[in-house]
């Protein structure tokens, strides 16, 4: 969903980096208005919420459009892909799926093995989770939702007041976030009423280890995904793996 922008200028105000992740130009000129430190430009390759436009297409379209540090995601999961996303221009890449399977990480090692067992065709952008595309891994639970269109209202109904309980969030700013997503967002009610479903499925696998009645968000990328390291092996490898991509493209730095 969009941020709003009030909420960026609060963080802003309090001394925190704002990085939004955008999907599209636009949406990148948007929020670029709005004063943000840097955009992450997620692909259609990425996990959860996606768009329709290839990662290799989205960053230079980006890069055109603003004048900010641009972030590049969705489908990297090494150095080599850090390698083309600077050759693309891109100050950075984000690898969701990648930190996400790592030994440091805390979802649940039941859940970790699904996610190293999936390939990359093992992948599908849904609408049936909370009405926008999302990229999530293939299981006979995104079936049963696929198949189950009708219930989802009293499902949304039930995760709403659910994640209320879990956050704390009052009634009263639950339904003005819904009024401001029907507006900003271009969405229907329904849309809007369904919105509560990603993040009560997505703990539902995430944190408490229950497939068969959560979701699980991935990137395209996991399907070259076979093992766990450290947070702080994966970052050497990729770095090292980068290094040697742009020597061999530009010849042994000195």
């Amino acid at each position: 969903r969009a941020p709003a922008r009030r909420t960026g200028d609060r963080l802003k105000g309090a001394g925190v980096v704002v990085t939004p992740t955008i999907g599209a130009r636009r949406h990148a000129e948007k929020v670029a208005e709005w004063g943000v430190d840097a955009v992450i430009a997620q692909g259609a390759e990425g996990g959860g919420h996606t768009g329709v436009v290839p990662t290799s297409l989205l960053i230079g379209q980006v890069l055109d459009a603003i004048d900010i540090p641009v972030i590049a995601a969705g489908g990297f999961t090494d150095g080599r892909g850090l390698a083309a996303a600077l050759a693309w221009g891109a100050d950075a890449v984000a690898m969701g799926t990648r930190f996400l399977l790592t030994s440091d990480s805390d979802v649940p090692d039941a859940i970790k093995a699904i996610y190293l067992a999936t390939p990359v065709t093992g992948t599908v952008v849904t609408r049936a989770v909370d009405g926008a595309p999302q990229r999530v891994v293939a299981t006979p639970m995104v079936e049963r939702l696929e198949r189950s269109r009708l219930f989802a209202f009293p499902r949304s109904a039930r995760n709403a007041l659910r994640f209320r309980s879990l956050t704390g969030t009052p009634m009263r700013d639950l339904l003005a976030e819904g009024v401001r997503m029907k507006r900003s967002g271009g969405l229907t009610w329904g849309q809007v009423a369904m919105a509560a479903n990603a993040p009560m499925l997505t703990r539902a696998t995430m944190v408490d280890g229950h497939p068969e009645v959560g979701i699980l968000p991935t990137g395209q990328g996991v399907g070259s995904i076979h093992e766990l390291p450290s947070c702080a092996e994966l970052i050497g490898r990729t770095v090292a793996e980068a290094g040697a991509a742009l020597d061999r493209l530009c010849g042994p730095r000195k």
